[in-house]
């Protein structure tokens, strides 16, 4: 509270950070019959490239089928040219 009370631009609640975890709350009931329990951890895979699209502005479909289509091809020295804030698909 002495935070909040001294910095104009403190936010009161934690309502961004709630909002960003939402989807994976949200999830948990849905994955838990994924199959076996390597299932969680190939949804846990795939949320870490689809939250950086997010935060980087770029549309997480359209990202995974570009990726998908071109890393067979790709150098593995051109690897980082595949991340998703070296690429240009914006957001939706």
């Amino acid at each position: 509270m002495c935070y909040y009370s001294t910095d104009g631009w403190a936010e009161i609640d934690n309502n961004v950070a709630e909002n960003a975890l939402r989807m994976v709350s949200l999830g948990r009931k849905n994955h838990l019959f994924m199959g076996k329990d390597s299932g969680g951890d190939r949804a846990a895979l795939m949320y870490t490239p689809i939250g950086s699209c997010k935060l980087n502005g770029v549309e997480h479909e359209a990202y995974l089928r570009h990726v998908l289509a071109t890393i067979a091809d790709l150098p593995i020295n051109k690897i980082k040219d595949l991340l998703p804030w070296n690429l240009n698909i914006p957001a939706e």
